[in-house]
């Protein structure tokens, strides 16, 4: 049986600030700091052997700084690609069975908010209405303008999830994914099997490590 655990990246500069952030690259805040650390703390003793993050910083510090008080002797080790990945090369065996490789991908995402990106969430509703920017955020399908909908979000991630992470899960591998709450929700809503309409309703919390067993072909959380 192998583990799957799903972190949500902490609070960012831009979530402390209520801003649209989307692929804006914003850090996490100092709570984000905290979020990171007591997530890291809630799996310290659950080895992990691959780790997969996002492209964006926030879902980056989340892992690296959650990892910093893991309690199995091991260490994340970023990739590289081309000369660096020559230059960065481990000499000892020793040293590189003490890391834990990590696999960046876009596909982990947050949802892209396109011009809504760096606007004050509540000054939105002043200017479009409470109602449309509700739709915005917690429609399946409709997207802000020159952005994306959870569904163009699931369409990637999920996807992803399939291709890249269900293998080594197969071979019982644990598997740490630090991402975002809409690319998070999507994989979940394809765990768990939930609906459309459920999954608008799903809140994954920041900084909070969502645990499965993975086992035969299904998902068991806890």
């Amino acid at each position: 049986m192998s583990k799957l655990i799903l972190l949500r990246h902490g609070q960012s500069e831009w979530n402390k600030r209520n801003l649209f952030t989307g692929w804006v690259d914003i850090p996490l805040s100092f709570e984000g700091i905290q979020e990171a650390l007591s997530a890291g703390e809630q799996i310290a003793d659950l080895p992990i052997d691959l780790i997969f993050i996002s492209s964006l910083i926030r879902a980056q510090m989340t892992a690296m700084i959650a990892l910093s008080v893991h309690r199995k002797g091991k260490v994340p080790l970023m990739p590289h690609t081309g000369q660096l990945q020559e230059w960065a090369k481990i000499y000892s065996k020793e040293a590189e069975k003490a890391t834990i490789p990590v696999v960046i991908a876009w596909q982990l995402n947050e949802r892209m908010y396109g011009e809504l990106q760096g606007l004050n969430k509540e000054q939105t509703k002043e200017k479009f209405g409470a109602e449309q920017v509700q739709l915005w955020r917690r429609s399946y399908s409709v997207p802000p303008p020159h952005g994306e909908c959870l569904a163009d979000t699931a369409a990637r991630a999920i996807p992803y999830f399939q291709h890249s992470i269900v293998p080594p899960l197969k071979e019982g591998k644990n598997i740490l994914v630090s991402a975002h709450g809409n690319s998070l929700r999507a994989i979940v809503m394809h765990l768990d099997g939930l609906t459309q309409d459920e999954v608008m309703k799903l809140e994954l919390p920041t900084g909070v490590p969502l645990i499965y067993h993975y086992e035969s072909g299904k998902y068991r959380r806890g």
